[in-house]
């Protein structure tokens, strides 16, 4: 395991799993949302956002999560392990809630550049309700599309999750 695409809807966990995946395999980690956002939830130009991708993804190694599917073709085809998360919309719904309360009081989360204060808006709730079985489609086709040898997890919930940790800390699921 040494370059891993995340993928998921919002509130997924993808950043929580990625910064976990990062300490046990001691891969870097690269969060999608410090390349499309600016501080201040600017968003980057796509040329730019393009180039930053291009170069993460030309590196050794990586866990890569996030969006940005414009660019998910080039990810794939260097990802030796996909894995998506593909969890309830109501368990996304209270993640997402939880969130904002603990991130209340314009903090910043790990995974947004600075100034991006945690967003739970009725434009962003209206988007996560109309996207989510579209996006669960496009989600899963990235595990189905991955080429021959690319080691493919689809975890449903908390606990497939965690065991999927477990497996990996006690060796059953390669390193790198």
């Amino acid at each position: 395991m040494k370059r891993v695409m995340i993928v998921g809807q919002p509130g997924a966990g993808k950043s929580t799993l990625a910064r976990q995946l990062g300490a046990r395999t001691g891969l870097p980690v690269v969060h999608i949302d410090h390349i499309h956002w600016t501080p201040g939830w600017v968003e980057r130009e796509r040329e730019e956002k393009f180039a930053m991708m291009r170069a993460a993804e030309r590196k050794e190694s990586w866990i890569i999560e996030g969006g940005l599917s414009a660019t998910w073709d080039t990810r794939l085809a260097r990802a030796d392990t996909v894995i998506v998360l593909d969890l309830p919309l109501a368990l996304r719904l209270w993640r997402l809630l939880k969130r904002r309360v603990e991130f209340a009081g314009g903090q910043t989360r790990p995974d947004l550049p600075d100034n991006c204060p945690e967003r739970f808006d009725a434009e962003f709730l209206k988007w996560v309700w109309d996207t989510r079985h579209s996006n669960r489609v496009r989600n899963r086709a990235v595990a189905d599309q991955a080429g021959p040898g690319v080691r493919t997890v689809v975890l449903t919930s908390p606990r497939a999750v965690q065991r999927f940790l477990r497996d990996l800390d006690s060796g059953a699921v390669a390193g790198h």
